[in-house]
């Protein structure tokens, strides 16, 4: 279809501008089907050639070649058709940095189904290659580098970089700064920086290590499990970088938390876990066929101990001069996901600086976290997006994450497509703005790629980094486990895929660094030290199994504090916490109620609950201890009692009392915290523990909806002494109490903590006097950092709160002490008379003082209570088995003992203390039970039920003739 260059002149220069346009879209017809054109138009088109092209006429109009930018004036005379092209090549390059990730070459095994790619290819925009070409690569990429000179190369280019070994995907992160800095930093090649020789040598050496040691542990301890890292063997020598990296950048803590996938060899890599202790705990395994699930119980720290790949580690790395950096791998259950809050709370902990008034100076270059997720589980379990959603909270913000998804592409046995209803695992970070990088972990070099972009965006940023490693599990769910029965096609793939550290091997021979006899001389090093280190264990029977000593010993030794404050000091504070700045208004209806505490600790004056634990708090401080207090609404608390962040209504400006108080000598925190609690919880624990110093506090809105947070008590709070001796000394505060409220605001289920409580592990409490709660505060903070440190579950009161029968004198909280049991003072004057003791805790006590005391009209009778006694238990656990003997040994004549409580009868307390009653008491007296019969849910719901019901449970209690009569 040869043009005519005869002597007849182009038909094509008498177009100009939209009529040019339109000669060029009828060619393009024409080339597609000559009979969509008309016929005068088909015979100029077989005559003449192709209209000539925008730059054609950009050459003819400016004189000079294709690449050549055109003026202004030549941009105004340019036909659309042309422009139309620039434009969707602009599209183009954005789609590519959009969805290339589809294209990526990082599915080594081929198990994904094939993308729709069509969006990043030029013709889905009718553009030809031709038509790129005659683009100058400014247009469209304007930091292409100098070697690419037009839009086709440009394109080519792109294409490559976003459909390698790395998958990009950086559009969801709406901070324009950001994403221009992450797209350059893919495309100018910065973040994949060659290795050199020695580098590249180094990583091999350590994918040696990784991958023999595991093929090590499987012939030397046939059948045992370990939950083998082979498949995403890249993990360590990633976690090894981020270590480099970050320590570079002067952090001085990095935090680590993972599941059991690989924890075996990361704590021997990089955590520098000796092999031989590693070994002593496979020796100590019990027999595979009677315990099939777990292994090596009683190994680790701790009296009741746990599981090899479940232990942490400390390791602290120096590099030379320049800095040294503390790695902390948080031990974590087989709860996955659930370690992730606690080590957000350790980083965090790390970074405040506790020592001054105030809030609590944070630097985000102190310390780091890092976080290895599994695939299956970052898609599926809600403690992941509790913790995400920490990123840009004040309270809980950490300057960054690095998250690393250890992809296997399965989940136990379960498919992708039946765990997960998003495209990629890591897709719920894109809600969060987070950066996602997806690599193969069958390339090393892009591996390191990742983490130094991760590491470098964290450290401008400040900001959470994902990086999805996509790999594979050799064996299945456990090395006991036969895959193929569920994955049959992917492990017949998996036998003619060798392993990442042979692939490396070959890909740096060939490339003539290193030679046969180098590896074979390096593997042949790694299995020596492997061996020497079986063989030791051997030779002393594998007795390396830590024994309880008196350090470790689960019974309190120090006495009692002595937890008084002088009245002259707390009156001093009192005032001050009353003065606000100048100029600080606060609300006028708030400033009433505060005011009225100017009087309180005068003679004849009360002191409730919101101000005794103000003045613990404060006093606290003044003795040079940091407090941490969090939870959702704490800062006036949800019943409005606390009101320790003050608002000016006129400036919207806050104040908190307890930051300019004279007296303090550390930092106050306080934090409403984000409607989470299993989340917030762990990060509470987690900072309770990296900072034992810290009286850390915890408040539920309701004590029930401490409910959702069941798996970091069992297993942090509750257990983490015994299974791997990590000190807590954590306090929950969970209203609790029925006051018809329903359901889910009566209960925060004492039951449960009574149930768990054993080896001594917490305090567990359920007040009555504000002096009690101002003490036990007290005497938590003096536990802090010792031996003697251990959580405190406290049911926190709700109506009780503004009581009056709950308020104490002055003279309480300057001369008086913690007490586990409290008696009705105006009862048991006459012990001889006592026929009945009645037992109870909590807000029940004061229901049953309200109905003794002295009432009813002038002259009326008041009823004899001779026959009666009431005491508190207040303190639950430990029992205070002492004091409940000493108070039944007054009473020679006692027939009955009664246990009263509100709650039903299979929760509360009633099934904790009923043998440790029956087992001190008289033979002949009977233990009885008041309270609501068995149920299935803790409360009604109906004002007018509760009060029936609680009416009843008092007249019972309170009746004489009801001795020693069945209910």
């Amino acid at each position: 279809m040869a043009a005519d260059n005869g002597e007849r002149q182009s038909p094509w220069q008498l177009y100009h501008g939209p009529n040019l346009g339109y000669i060029q879209e009828q060619y393009e017809k024409f080339m597609s089907n000559p009979d969509e054109v008309e016929p005068g138009y088909r015979d100029m088109f077989e005559r003449w050639g192709p209209p000539p092209s925008g730059a054609d006429y950009n050459e003819a109009a400016t004189g000079s070649g294709a690449a050549a930018i055109p003026s202004e004036n030549s941009y105004q005379a340019m036909n659309p058709v042309y422009l139309k092209k620039v434009v969707d090549a602009g599209k183009l390059v954005r789609n590519i940095r959009t969805y290339g990730h589809l294209a990526a070459d990082n599915d080594s095994l081929g198990l994904n189904r094939s993308p729709d790619t069509r969006l990043l290819e030029p013709e889905t925009f009718r553009i030809s290659k031709d038509d790129l070409k005659s683009i100058p690569a400014s247009l469209i990429w304007e930091d292409a580098p100098s070697s690419v000179s037009n839009g086709w190369e440009a394109i080519t280019l792109l294409k490559k970089i976003y459909t390698q070994s790395c998958g990009f995907e950086f559009s969801h992160v709406h901070e324009e700064e950001e994403r221009r800095w992450l797209n350059r930093m893919a495309e100018s090649g910065m973040a994949a920086k060659p290795l050199n020789t020695k580098e590249r040598t180094a990583l091999l050496n350590r994918l040696i290590e990784v991958e023999q040691f595991e093929l090590f542990l499987q012939r030397a301890f046939v059948g045992q499990k370990r939950f083998s890292i082979e498949g995403i063997d890249m993990l360590v020598p990633m976690l090894d970088e981020i270590v480099r990296e970050v320590g570079h950048n002067g952090a001085k803590h990095i935090a680590m938390g993972m599941a059991h996938r690989g924890r075996l060899n990361v704590l021997a890599h990089v955590l520098g876990k000796p092999y031989a202790t590693i070994f002593s705990e496979f020796h100590h395994a019990p027999n595979k066929e009677l315990i099939p699930s777990e292994g090596s119980i009683g190994i680790s720290y701790g009296w009741t101990g746990d599981v090899k790949y479940h232990l942490g580690a400390h390791r602290s790395i120096k590099e030379g001069q320049t800095y040294e950096t503390r790695l902390t791998l948080a031990n974590n259950p087989s709860h996955l996901e659930y370690v992730n809050p606690v080590v957000e709370g350790f980083s965090r902990a790390a970074q405040d600086d506790r020592s001054a008034p105030g809030y609590p100076k944070q630097d985000f270059g102190v310390a780091a976290a890092v976080l290895i997720h599994g695939d299956a589980a970052f898609a599926g379990e809600g403690i992941v997006a509790e913790t995400l959603n920490f990123k840009k909270l004040s309270g809980y913000q950490n300057g960054g994450t690095i998250h690393i998804i250890a992809n296997n592409r399965i989940g136990f046995t379960t498919e992708s497509s039946d765990s997960r209803s998003t495209y990629y695992a890591s897709d719920l970070a894109k809600g969060y703005e987070i950066p996602i990088v997806h690599v193969s972990a069958d390339d090393p070099e892009a591996c390191i790629a990742a983490i130094r972009m991760a590491c470098e965006y964290r450290h401008r940023f400040h900001k959470d980094f994902l990086i999805d490693l996509i790999g594979h599990r050799r064996h299945g769910h456990n090395e006991t486990d036969d895959p193929e029965t569920t994955q049959p096609l992917m492990y017949q793939k998996l036998r003619n895929h060798g392993g990442v550290a042979a692939k490396y091997a070959d890909a740096l021979a060939n490339k003539g660094l290193i030679t046969e006899e180098k590896l074979q001389e390096m593997k042949s090093a790694v299995l020596s030290v492997l061996q020497t280190a079986l063989d030791g264990v051997k030779q002393d029977g594998g007795e390396r199994r830590r024994t309880r000593n008196d350090e470790m010993s689960s019974k309190r030794r120090n006495a009692e504090a002595d937890t008084s404050v002088p009245l002259q000091q707390l009156q001093a504070i009192n005032a001050e916490l009353l003065k606000w700045p100048e100029g600080f208004k606060v609300y006028e209806k708030l400033e009433r109620i505060l005011k009225r505490r100017e009087g309180a600790l005068d003679e004849g004056g009360k002191v409730d609950w919101g101000l005794a634990e103000t003045l613990a708090f404060a006093t606290i401080l003044a003795d040079g201890k940091p407090i941490r207090l969090s939870g959702q609404d704490s800062e006036r608390a949800t019943f409005a009692h606390r009101n320790l962040v003050l608002h000016d209504p006129q400036t919207g400006d806050t104040f908190c009392p307890l930051h300019r108080l004279p007296q303090a000598n550390a930092s106050f925190a306080i934090h409403n915290s984000p409607l989470s609690e299993a989340g917030v919880l762990g990060f509470e624990y987690g900072y309770n523990v990296f900072s034992p110093e810290t009286l850390v506090i915890w408040e539920a809105q309701y004590g029930d909806f401490v409910n959702v947070a069941q798996v970091i008590i069992d297993q942090f709070i509750a257990a983490g002494r015994v299974k791997w001796y990590q000190r807590s000394s954590l306090v929950m505060l969970l209203p609790h109490g029925h006051e018809g409220q329903g359901p889910e605001h009566s209960s925060a289920r004492l039951e449960r903590f009574l149930q768990l409580a054993a080896e001594d592990n917490w305090t567990v409490a359920n007040l009555t006097t504000s002096a009690q709660y101002f003490h036990l505060l007290r005497r938590q903070a003096s536990i802090l950092n010792t031996e003697d440190a251990r959580p405190l579950i406290l049911m926190s009161p709700k109506s009780l709160i503004r009581n009056p029968r709950v308020a104490s004198a002055p003279e309480a909280f300057s001369e008086g002490a913690f007490q586990p049991v409290l008696e009705q003072p105006e009862l048991g004057g006459e012990p001889e008379k006592v026929e009945r003791l009645i037992l109870c805790s909590g807000k029940i006590a004061i229901d049953l003082a309200t109905a003794i005391e002295p009432g009813g009209a002038d002259g009326e009778q008041q009823p004899d209570w001779s026959w009666l006694h009431i005491a508190r238990i207040e303190q639950l656990y430990p029992f205070p088995k002492g004091d409940i003997e000493r108070i039944i040994s007054r009473f020679t004549g006692l027939k009955e003992i009664m246990w009263v409580q509100e709650e039903p009868q299979n929760m509360g307390a009633w099934n904790y203390v009923e043998p440790r009653i029956r087992s001190r008491a008289p033979q002949q007296s009977d233990v009885r039970y008041v309270g609501l019969p068995k149920r299935s849910s803790p409360a009604s719901g109906f004002q007018e039920i509760y009060h029936f019901e609680q009416q009843r449970i008092i007249s019972v209690a309170l009746n004489r003739s009801t001795l020693n009569t069945k209910q």
